[in-house]
């Protein structure tokens, strides 16, 4: 009877952590379809088809419902697993030539915005709008991507590549600049730009922003 107990309650877990991640990819859906402001915790319920008291008890708060939502689009998946340790991050970091590490950061950051780049365009523009939830969310996912940026930088400062007199700060701000959600939505929607064209501008772009002469020239990582 033990045995059977500990099985119905981990039957239970995992159904629950499905209905929760199903929640929060709707409230993705609908944010984006709809706007944040104007999309209710009730309207996210029904289209999960849920109680809104279900994704109160679940997630509290509909600004928390958005960024659990936002970082489970993000991450592509539902493995509980950090974007830093994730294997084609750790290739990437393993990759020794730094025009080739930077062109295989702009592919991943192309990956990441594929994903999450219309709800961090909705999330930016509600920023800027004043609200509340969403300057907090904006100031959080900014913050997220000036440490992964940082790190990019260390990295090529490891290899010994950046630019003479170039500061880190400096070099972490542009690449920040370069990887953002803004860049991406003029390219790719703005201006109609293929994800391929978008990928290898911003990978040149990346390439000339930090790194000397020397190191432009790698060629593009194999698709």
């Amino acid at each position: 009877m033990d045995g059977r107990r500990r099985y119905d309650a981990s039957s239970r877990e995992r159904q629950a952590a499905r209905t929760r991640q199903q929640i929060a990819r709707v409230a993705v859906e609908q944010f984006v379809a709809h706007g944040y402001a104007t999309t209710s915790v009730a309207a996210v319920a029904r289209a999960a088809g849920v109680s809104a008291q279900t994704v109160y008890n679940g997630f509290g708060t509909k600004a928390a419902l958005l960024k659990e939502g936002y970082d489970l689009v993000l991450a592509g998946d539902d493995a509980d697993v950090p974007l830093a340790e994730r294997p084609e991050v750790r290739a990437l970091y393993a990759e020794p030539d730094p025009g080739a590490f930077l062109r295989g950061y702009a592919r991943l950051g192309r990956s990441l915005l594929d994903r999450v780049g219309a709800l961090a365009v909705q999330i930016g523009a509600g920023a800027l709008a004043g609200d509340a939830d969403l300057v907090a969310m904006r100031a959080t996912t900014d913050q997220e991507r000036l440490v992964g940026t940082g790190m990019v930088v260390r990295r090529l400062v490891e290899l010994g590549a950046l630019s003479p007199g170039l500061d880190h700060e400096t070099a972490r701000d542009r690449l920040w600049t370069l990887n953002s959600a803004e860049v991406w939505h003029l390219l790719t929607v703005t201006r109609g730009w293929s994800g391929e064209a978008y990928e290898d501008w911003v990978g040149q772009a990346m390439t000339d922003a930090v790194l000397p002469p020397a190191h432009r020239t790698s060629p593009a990582p194999p698709r």
